[in-house]
């Protein structure tokens, strides 16, 4: 299942790193994880990938295609050791793409594993829709801003030591009237905590009239959601990675289970829709694989926006994954729907992905729009 390493996307250096990731989440990967305590289990992960230096490549110069192989490959081992990559990454991307010198030393733990690090730019009413974004900062004095509001679904929340927040500033309307902070977690509000179907440490955080210091601005006043979009460019190809492993996972299971269960005194893989299920599903799999490593290799390059390929990149992946992870529940029989057994688990895993970063609607309308203005 390597043979997708040879592809013209990557070099030997991405080879290289693929076998040093690949070594590490076999041997800890699966052990670190503990779905009963997913908090711990975060940052045990991130700690050990800190201390085996993979966190190195959610520093500068950020490579897409490192980033994307390392969650493909982490991915397939335990959900929660992808998450944790992910979000050193994601919540410390502004600062690698723009600076923020009050953050550099949270920067220097986030990379070694001693912290964690949390991206805040989803609301109540404002998720897809940035511009419907209510969190304002507004000026105190000339050297400080004041930041009210609340924002939730934030991956890392309660437990993260510092939070990348994105707030209205009013520079201009909508979208445009938007600024990037960066504040440690002492000044940050843990409203609750949010548990899912895939257990992942999620929180409703809130600001409470906090006075920020101008320093802690990423980019430009009114820059919020360049900010934004810069970093999730970024990013938003490799969730179609971690989508990826995934349906690698699925696709090795169900292969695993049409091999030795037996059916009417025949093996389940010489039944023609067994056979129709993992053909579809080893398609599904190269399919997102080459939209993934496609827009990684595009972006890596030197395109100054991969928006539609990221986002056909995401969409693809995820929804092939949801579709990998059903048949791959069908082919387990009741198996396939006990709790916490390894088809119940990947379809509750999979299925955060079709939402978060971009729903796939929203994947859809990006697609278009850029189809329309070509």
């Amino acid at each position: 299942m390597t043979d997708w390493l040879a592809w013209p996307f990557l070099d030997d250096t991405h080879r290289a790193w693929a076998a040093e990731v690949e070594a590490w989440a076999g041997a800890h990967a699966a052990q670190l994880t503990d779905e009963a305590d997913c908090d711990a289990s975060t940052r045990a992960l991130a700690a050990a990938m800190g201390e085996a230096g993979l966190l190195r490549a959610t520093g500068a110069p950020l490579s897409v295609r490192h980033l994307c192989i390392a969650r493909d490959i982490l991915a397939r081992h335990s959900g929660l050791a992808d998450f944790a990559f992910a979000m050193q990454g994601l919540g410390t991307g502004p600062i690698t793409l723009f600076g923020c010198a009050p953050a550099d030393g949270f920067v220097t733990d986030v990379r070694a594993g001693r912290a964690l690090a949390a991206f805040a730019l989803s609301e109540p009413e404002a998720g897809s829709d940035v511009a419907a974004m209510t969190t304002t900062a507004t000026r105190d004095g000339n050297a400080h801003w004041r930041i009210r509001g609340e924002k939730t679904w934030i991956s890392n929340g309660g437990i993260a030591g510092g939070y990348v927040v994105f707030a209205r500033s009013g520079e201009a309307p909508g979208a445009k009237g938007l600024t990037a902070f960066w504040l440690p977690a002492e000044w940050v509000r843990v409203v609750e905590r949010i548990h899912v179907a895939a257990p992942h440490p999620l929180a409703r955080i809130a600001f409470d009239d906090v006075r920020v210091p101008d320093s802690h601005r990423i980019g430009a006043p009114g820059d919020g959601f360049k900010v934004a979009m810069a970093t999730l460019d970024v990013f938003r190809a490799t969730v179609g990675a971690a989508a990826l492993g995934f349906a690698r996972r699925g696709l090795a299971l169900s292969i695993g289970r049409a091999g030795t269960r037996h059916l009417f005194g025949a093996p389940l893989i010489d039944q023609q829709m067994t056979q129709a299920a993992i053909a579809d599903s080893a398609t599904d799999v190269d399919a997102a694989a080459l939209l993934v490593y496609r827009a990684a290799w595009q972006k890596d390059a030197g395109a100054a926006r991969v928006s539609r390929e990221a986002s056909m990149a995401k969409l693809f992946a995820t929804e092939a994954a949801f579709r990998l992870a059903d048949r791959c529940a069908q082919l387990h029989g009741g198996l396939g729907v006990v709790a916490h057994s390894a088809p119940e688990l990947l379809t509750r895993e999979v299925r955060a992905l079709r939402v978060y970063e971009g729903a796939s609607e929203i994947q859809r309308i990006v697609i278009a729009r850029a189809e329309a203005s070509r």
